[in-house]
């Protein structure tokens, strides 16, 4: 898992950004036009006023708790769904049924329908939680069935503790599974919920500070508060992925 993440790492290049930063600039140029094309310097600088205004922080706060919870919800639903699914095949074939409608279902189409039921304020939990929640229930329940047989059997013979179990045999195979579907479903709960936002704007969200500034043509804004949410989910994952490696590194009594 660490050589991966290593080599994730490396893909993006110092060289690689600062030249597409240079085109980006000299189209901006080209086109001589700040609503079409916000230029890097303007962005920054509009950044850079955004950072010294209480709104912005309220604005960051109040989106990144909602799109948190609903992550929360989704990583402790689907560990517990997948290991129901697991223990009973009834159960298995019961939940695949919502949770083939919830992956073939448009986020748009879940957006609009969910704003006749709750209020636009708690609109990103629900859907960062269905962006979520398919993909951690099959991957925990995948690595539960990819699990060795002949190792489970030796616990039951030898009647090791399911307590023992669960920390030496089950996490150790579930948590390589479990990692790769946090991080995929971290980056699209964070997408769809201000995606959600953006179309129910509550109040104080950055989908609502979005749409403000796609309003008023504020393209170096607008831009700017896609940096910020491109930062926001970085750390989120970077923050993730060392609790994951901190985990492992008890279990495995480091």
């Amino acid at each position: 898992m660490n050589s991966t993440t290593s080599k994730n790492k490396k893909t993006i290049r110092l060289w690689a950004v600062i030249f597409w930063l240079i085109i980006w600039q000299l189209l901006s140029m080209y086109l001589d036009s700040d609503i079409l094309l916000a230029s890097p310097i303007k962005v920054v600088k509009s950044l850079c006023g955004l950072l010294g205004v209480i709104s912005f922080w309220q604005s960051i706060l109040f989106t990144f708790i909602r799109i948190f919870i609903g992550l929360i919800i989704a990583n402790i639903l689907g560990a517990v769904f997948a290991a129901l699914s697991y223990t009973s095949i009834r159960f298995r074939e019961f939940i695949s049924v919502p949770v083939a409608v919830i992956k073939s279902t448009p986020v748009a189409s879940f957006i609009i329908l969910v704003l006749i039921w709750i209020p636009s304020r708690n609109l990103s939990v629900f859907i960062s939680f269905l962006m979520a929640f398919p993909v951690i229930y099959t991957n925990i329940l995948q690595g539960l069935l990819s699990m060795d047989e002949k190792m489970l059997e030796m616990a039951r013979v030898f009647k090791i503790p399911l307590r023992r179990r669960l920390r030496f045999i089950y996490i150790p195979e579930v948590i390589p599974f479990y990692h790769a579907a946090a991080t995929l479903s971290n980056a699209m709960s964070f997408k769809a919920g201000i995606a959600a936002e953006i179309i129910g704007l509550p109040q104080g969200s950055i989908g609502e500070r979005l749409y403000e500034a796609k309003i008023y043509l504020n393209t170096p804004e607008l831009f700017a508060w896609t940096i910020v949410i491109i930062v926001l989910s970085i750390v989120f994952n970077r923050a993730f992925a060392y609790f994951i490696n901190r985990l492992m590194n008890r279990i495995e009594g480091r």
